[in-house]
């Protein structure tokens, strides 16, 4: 494994591992990832496989010397997390690295997998550059210079073909150029080790809204027809449609909102489904993503 730089102490052993909560989720996790990537395992004591794949984790961890870390929440007493990063069922780990999920998977897996999985993330704050690269092209992505970020998302995939992160900003890259197809095709031939990470699972969600955003309705009618009639739950669908496609995203979450509140199970929860769409598309940390996902659990416990 690739030595991590002088500038990043290697933390005590029994540091190495430790119990996360709700509150403390942003200092241990995601400000952590900062300066060591950490691994997050979501798990409940009633959990069968998660008895046997948390040992597995922290003995993986605790064999990279101090270039991952570990850290453990217990769903049964931190919903708010879980629910924010869409944990639905247990065991699922999270990997973070500079302050982003990267990676992920869900269930008990071989002994291999889970050495891969640490290696490969351990690999990360040594990368030769790739991380540094991956900055500047989403960087280059949210300032409008599209076809460079595409260049540089490019050219890291030449160097880690299973780099999560370049395969979905390379997609989301092409959705921002109207190559649908082409981020479609990038996506359906992504490597099996990356194919459900939460890089490839955003990519995918931001191309479902995109093609969504080609069939969109006249904006100003179908306002005006949500207005007349407020229980016209179709045209408060297409309304919510045709606001993410203007780019209009807060306000479309309202809309699929409200049609939840007045009935959750209309077309089958669609609703609910659209709404876990643009949260999937979003960052985990988007404002919009975080309030619409708080405002989404309150109604489904109230």
């Amino acid at each position: 494994m690739i030595e991590l730089g002088q500038s990043n102490p290697q933390p005590a052993a029994g540091d190495l591992v430790k119990d996360g909560t709700d509150q403390t989720f942003m200092a241990d996790v995601v400000e952590a990832s900062k300066e060591v990537p950490v691994i997050v395992d979501f798990w409940a004591p009633w959990c069968g496989p998660c008895k046997t794949l948390g040992p597995q984790l922290e003995a993986a961890v605790q064999a990279a010397g101090g270039k991952v870390r570990m850290v453990k929440v217990n769903v049964d007493e931190n919903q708010a997390v879980a629910g924010q990063l869409r944990v639905q069922s247990i065991p699922t780990v999270y990997a973070f690295w500079q302050g982003q999920p990267v990676d992920g998977f869900q269930g008990a897996v071989p002994q291999s997998q889970i050495t891969e999985f640490v290696t490969k993330l351990a690999a990360m704050a040594g990368d030769g550059g790739l991380s540094e690269a991956l900055e500047a092209a989403e960087e280059m992505l949210g300032q409008g210079a599209v076809a460079d970020a595409a260049q540089t998302f490019a050219a890291i995939l030449g160097e880690d073909p299973a780099n999560a992160a370049a395969m979905g900003g390379l997609a989301r890259a092409h959705i921002a150029m109207g190559q649908l197809d082409q981020a479609e095709a990038l996506l359906n031939n992504a490597p099996a080790e990356i194919a459900n990470a939460p890089e490839i699972e955003a990519a995918r969600a931001q191309l479902d809204l995109a093609h969504q955003a080609e069939n969109a309705g006249p904006l100003t009618e179908l306002a005006a027809a949500v207005e007349a009639n407020p229980d016209d739950h179709q045209a408060r669908f297409d309304y919510a449609k045709a606001l993410h496609a203007a780019g209009e995203v807060e306000q479309a979450v309202e809309q699929l909102l409200e049609l939840f509140r007045r009935d959750r199970e209309w077309n089958d929860g669609a609703a609910k489904t659209q709404l876990f769409t643009i949260f999937d598309a979003l960052k985990p940390q988007d404002p919009i993503a975080l309030h619409g996902r708080r405002k989404l659990s309150s109604m489904i416990f109230a």
